[in-house]
């Protein structure tokens, strides 16, 4: 899910959990909170392109400060942006099931023809 946003923003974890990583991928600044007691395998957030503020290891609570938005440039073009997911294993789902809300829709990268607009559901 991409949610617009000033560079240097605060970027605050959307639930309680570990910070488990804090780094680069593939050049691009990373924070993952891994939320323990989520099942197996756990629910992992991720925050991009966001520069962490805190270890690996520190537990957070929810609306804690991770870390702020750092500039990209690459993800939304030539607006600033978070892109914030939401993984159980290597499985994506909708960040919003965290809330209960929400469905996430796919859109295509270019214009073209209508795309099938059914909504992914997490499970």
């Amino acid at each position: 899910m991409d949610l617009a946003a000033e560079n240097g923003a605060e970027v605050r974890a959307a639930a309680g959990g570990v910070v488990t990583f804090s780094g680069l991928v593939a050049g691009r600044p990373v924070v993952t909170v891994t939320h323990p007691g989520s099942g197996t395998p756990p629910l992992r957030t991720t925050y991009l392109p966001v520069t962490g503020v805190l270890p690996t290891g520190t537990a957070v609570a929810a609306g804690e400060v991770i870390g702020r938005l750092a500039p990209d440039g690459r993800h939304c073009a030539a607006r600033a942006c978070l892109h914030w997911g939401l993984l159980r294993g290597g499985r994506y789902l909708d960040p919003l099931a965290l809330f209960g809300a929400g469905a996430a829709r796919l859109l295509p990268l270019r214009p073209g023809p209508p795309q099938d607009e059914r909504p992914v559901t997490p499970g």
